[in-house]
């Protein structure tokens, strides 16, 4: 078995109210981490909720958009939870796509990664504005940002800026993460082929572009997990909603699956949902999640997974998972 690696736990979909125990679980049951993402909610709004209940876990947007964010408003948010959290927040950002950004954000979703790649350089020239008292001079092609009088810039805080860490699926993105980011999330709808043969590969190709070596960026890997017949399902239908969208054809592709994007893609035009995961047989399920006999071995085959290339693993479940079985799974990855 290869090296030891932190292992996070998502919370999806979870009410505003319940987050803060949520995240005192999942720390008391040995999680390295929290990621709250944005689905129903606003992420930094349980994250702050999740701080003062917790005191180890790192606390991660997994993700927060950015695209209809500003740089500056992500950036005050940050800096107050890297301070409320003692510094152990991190920004996870992404883009969503493009039905989301403009018909649900109303916000430009256009050549996305040359937005994030401007975004992050952006909160980076006001991170260092706050730290150093250096003038803010940031002018770019979607974002500028040249005004910080000293009433305005918030008080110091002893944790430094938090990392910035960006969701990735296509090879463009992942450059854009190898050249400025802190670290890549990766999306659970992901193979151990694609992993190394497309996304180690953008990613080194981002990293060359600015003279940064792989020990730069911190690589979390998506696994989806499932414990019970009642998960494995749950498991199914996600990759089937996952696998009908445009965005992740190529994950299919690259496994000659190309046929089944056009009919999951073909269902999803027709509202025809309940239909779509019945053409996920357990053959492909299986390329994407991962299922054992006992929490030992699930964590076996995350390692054969992921092992050597990701630095943490983020488990990812469909439904009411068994937090119990997975805090094991989490101490066998941990402790090899």
């Amino acid at each position: 078995m290869l090296g030891a690696m932190y292992v996070d736990l998502t919370l999806r979909a979870l009410p505003v109210t319940e987050v803060a125990a949520a995240a005192a679980r999942a720390e008391a049951l040995g999680f390295d981490a929290v990621a709250v993402t944005e689905s129903t909610g606003n992420p930094f709004v349980a994250l702050a909720l999740a701080a003062p209940a917790t005191s180890r876990v790192r606390l991660a947007t997994g993700i927060a958009l950015a695209l209809p964010r500003s740089p500056m408003d992500v950036a005050y948010t940050a800096w107050d939870l890297q301070t409320l959290s003692g510094g152990r927040f991190a920004l996870g950002l992404g883009s969503q796509i493009r039905a989301h950004v403009e018909r649900r954000y109303g916000a430009a979703w256009d050549r996305p990664a040359a937005r994030m790649r401007e975004h992050v350089l952006a909160l980076g020239a006001i991170f260092e504005c706050w730290e150093q008292g250096t003038p803010l001079d940031f002018s770019g092609e979607f974002w500028t940002h040249t005004l910080m009088p000293p009433n305005f810039r918030p008080t110091a805080q002893p944790h430094g800026r938090p990392p910035v860490l960006l969701a990735a699926v296509r090879e463009r993105m992942l450059e854009v993460v190898g050249e400025v980011a802190d670290g890549l999330l990766g999306h659970a709808l992901q193979t151990a082929d694609t992993l190394r043969e497309v996304t180690l590969p953008a990613l080194e190709r981002g990293l060359e572009r600015t003279g940064r070596r792989r020990q730069d960026v911190e690589i979390t890997a998506s696994v989806f997990v499932a414990t019970s017949d009642a998960e494995w399902e749950g498991v199914r239908r996600r990759v089937a909603f996952y696998g009908s969208t445009p965005g992740y054809r190529h994950i299919l592709d690259h496994h000659g699956l190309g046929s089944l994007f056009e009919g999951l893609h073909a269902l999803s035009r027709e509202g025809a949902w309940d239909a779509m995961p019945g053409l996920v047989d357990d053959d492909v399920l299986g390329l994407f999640a991962v299922r054992g006999e006992d929490s030992a071995a699930v964590a076996r085959e995350i390692q054969v997974r992921v092992g050597g290339v990701a630095d943490r693993v983020a488990l990812v479940g469909e439904g009411d998972a068994d937090l119990e079985v997975w805090a094991q799974i989490a101490r066998h990855l941990r402790d090899p």
